[in-house]
């Protein structure tokens, strides 16, 4: 099973690489904030893409010593606007979407995500560091809102 988890991921990574001197279509990299843990994100054309992260989130009242981690999976669909913020070098893209995500916990959460951000893509797109607001829109196990704030990076194959 393992065997066959590698050569999928490795076969998706061939797959949208550019061998050219620009980075390619998937980044991986790290997320760190409110949830903290792996990033990823796949280029689907030139201003839009999904991005998703497995991570993990404190759970517990900032006076105690005794917080949870929680496992945090997302998903989402993002948009890009390139024009929006002009630089000298790279590129500034003010994106937002949506998505969803899970939080496991005795009572696991499902929601919705909407998520507003700016991403500094450096010269020759090898290389994006991101500021992400989240506000959330949990479903199960009951209604109820929050947020979520992160920052990362991400190598771009």
């Amino acid at each position: 099973m393992k065997k066959n988890i590698i050569v999928i991921i490795l076969s998706v990574i061939l797959l949208y690489s550019n061998t050219a001197a620009e980075g390619g279509n998937l980044g991986l990299g790290i997320i760190i904030g409110e949830p903290t843990g792996f990033s990823a994100k796949l280029w689907a054309t030139d201003n839009t893409a999904f991005d998703g992260a497995v991570a993990w989130s404190l759970i517990g009242n900032p006076g105690e010593r005794n917080f949870n981690t929680v496992l945090h999976v997302h998903a989402d669909y993002l948009l890009h606007n390139f024009s929006l913020l002009e630089v000298e070098a790279g590129q500034l893209p003010f994106y937002y979407g949506v998505g969803g995500r899970i939080k496991f916990q005795n009572k696991s959460r499902v929601g919705v995500r909407v998520p507003v951000g700016l991403a500094y893509i450096f010269e020759g797109k090898h290389v994006d560091l991101f500021l992400e607001i989240v506000p959330l829109f949990d479903i199960i196990p009951a209604t109820e809102f929050g947020i979520n704030s992160a920052i990362g990076v991400r190598y771009f194959f």
